[in-house]
């Protein structure tokens, strides 16, 4: 095969010098792979194989369970830190759960490499994280559809709440919690970022991903908040 463009999504010991490796690729989505080798202490593909680094790799095997062949670099890894890097591994961890093996997502692929050099920039972190989420729903053909679920246009004065299995609104009485059918209108014309839809936005799409995740909780969200707890405690100490 032609070599392929790639990141490490997530890499973990196997036997005594390889590693079980998930990939995400260009063409070919997510693959599972063995890279053989790679945990000799002075193996050369060592050093490559590590996360946000752009890769070229081959491999080979009719299995879902691939053979590494070639791994090389073909950039230089973005240098991410703190709440940066637990934010890229969100990313890693909801690919890794949502996405089937083998299956073409090149949008997502692109998405993936502009989302880890707008998380070195604390300022752009939370939009670039909706529209990669919102990517990759749209490729999976889960994103919510901004239509009642008798599929009306969303009324700007009515509050819904979404139902995560029809992927569409439900309004509610007055008075009950929902979200203004306004706000969920700027949002189904792509405005993201608009200032006040932070909230909204993250809620809608841990919404849309909830039942592709399943119940197991993730592990990025664990450390997010093991991170806002030690800031909050040094805030604390320092007062």
């Amino acid at each position: 095969m032609q070599p392929q463009p790639a990141y490490l999504l997530h890499r973990r010991p196997y036997r005594e010098t390889s590693a079980l490796v998930d990939m995400l690729t260009l063409d070919h989505g997510l693959v599972r792979a063995v890279a053989r080798g790679v945990q000799r202490p002075r193996g050369r593909a060592r050093g490559i194989l590590q996360p946000f680094m752009p890769l070229q790799v081959t491999w080979s095997g009719r299995r879902e369970l691939k053979t590494l062949n070639m791994i090389e670099a073909s950039g230089s890894p973005t240098l991410l830190a703190g709440e940066g890097v637990i934010c890229a591994l969100y990313a890693h961890e909801i690919m890794v759960r949502c996405l089937p093996r083998e299956l073409p997502v090149e949008r997502v692929f692109v998405h993936y490499g502009g989302l880890l050099p707008a998380l070195t920039r604390p300022a752009e972190r939370a939009a670039a994280l909706r529209r990669f989420e919102i990517t990759l729903l749209t490729e999976l053909d889960a994103e919510p559809v901004f239509l009642t679920e008798t599929e009306q246009p969303l009324d700007p004065h009515c509050h819904y709440v979404y139902l995560s299995h029809a992927r569409r609104f439900r309004a509610v009485a007055e008075g009950q919690k929902g979200c203004e059918g306004r706000t969920l209108n700027l949002l189904a014309h792509g405005d993201w970022e608009a200032a006040g839809l932070a909230g909204v936005a993250k809620w809608l799409t841990r919404a849309a991903l909830s039942p592709l995740l399943g119940e197991t909780p993730l592990r990025s969200r664990m450390l997010m908040q093991q991170l806002y707890t030690q800031r909050q405690q040094s805030k604390a100490a320092a007062d």
